[in-house]
């Protein structure tokens, strides 16, 4: 189990550093330089070879990739071209953000979507099974945008008036007020996701039903709520924890339309705003970070692997 702990370690480190190098390279082929944008496009030669000189970017390629590399290890993320700000604040803030709304967002999935497929596997091609498929299908199918506005005008409208519009308030000025910026988005972001669960988790518990072990189990006269719960969710459920796994990374950097939609500041509004002002530090950065988050993610997916199949430990 420890080697196979070291293993993933070692292979989310290569990732990085192959994510890493790619952000690099490919931020450094595009038109033009990081002394353009802080200069104007009227500024001298002179000028323009002067800041590059100070910024390294005279270096080699190599050269400005390992000392970007010292200067994440060392902490030293650099500082926004466009804020003026260590880039490091800025995205601290910003993730700070985005988990809370994933956080909020994944458990509401889980704790809907889970119960809901296996219930829809328990009454297979039954009316409840037709039911709960069809409403996670119409969730998802429904694009982002229209479900933030229709809930917008639901509950934030003339109507009712419950929630804020958008924006984002912070835990230091009331949990109440927090809690209200999120519901919507998180809301929003379930209602997206819940259909990969559901129908995740109802394939899987519909497999493990089928198995010799569970019709053993069930001979001996085990209760059906111990079949269930122990022998058929503990082995169902680990395909549910890889697509768990991926949604906590796109919650984190890939829900820019969602974010838009209620002008909340997380990850995936920083990285556009990045690309849109060439903020080429903020950039690499807030990238890296999202690629990190997937894997470390996936790390923690293999290690629930672990513990609900014994059978991991041993290979």
């Amino acid at each position: 189990m420890v080697l196979y702990v070291l293993n993933r370690v070692l292979s989310i480190l290569l990732v990085l550093l192959v994510v890493s190098f790619i952000i690099f390279f490919a931020t450094r082929i595009l038109p033009g330089s990081a002394a353009n944008l802080m200069l104007g496009e009227y500024a001298t030669k002179e000028s323009l070879q002067a800041l590059e000189r100070e910024m390294g970017l005279d270096k080699p390629f190599y050269l400005q990739y390992l000392n970007w590399i010292k200067g994440i290890v060392g902490g030293h993320w650099g500082d926004s071209l466009v804020m003026k700000q260590p880039v490091a604040s800025i995205i601290k803030l910003r993730v700070k953000n985005s988990a809370f709304l994933a956080i909020f967002s994944l458990s509401a999935v889980i704790l809907i979507g889970i119960p809901l497929g296996t219930l829809a596997a328990l009454r297979q091609k039954g009316k409840l099974d037709l039911a709960i498929m069809t409403g996670s299908y119409i969730g998802i199918s429904i694009p982002e945008f229209v479900t933030g506005i229709l809930l917008i005008l639901f509950f934030a409208g003339p109507w009712m008036q419950l929630l804020p519009t958008g924006g984002y308030q912070e835990l230091s000025s009331g949990v109440l007020g927090w809690l209200k910026h999120l519901i919507l988005p998180s809301a929003t972001l379930t209602l997206i996701l819940l259909a990969h669960v559901v129908r995740q988790t109802r394939s899987g518990v519909i497999e493990v039903l089928k198995s010799n072990y569970i019709r053993t189990a069930r001979l001996k006269g085990a209760p059906e709520r111990r079949v269930i719960l122990r022998h058929t969710l503990r082995n169902g459920l680990l395909p549910t924890i890889t697509v768990l796994a991926m949604d906590l990374g796109y919650l984190m950097g890939s829900i820019v339309i969602v974010e838009e939609v209620f002008a909340y500041p997380g990850m995936g509004r920083l990285i556009i705003y990045a690309i849109t002002n060439r903020d080429v530090p903020l950039l690499e950065m807030a990238v890296l970070i999202i690629a990190a988050v997937y894997t470390i993610s996936n790390f923690a997916a293999d290690m629930l692997y672990l513990y609900l199949d014994p059978r991991i430990r041993y290979r």
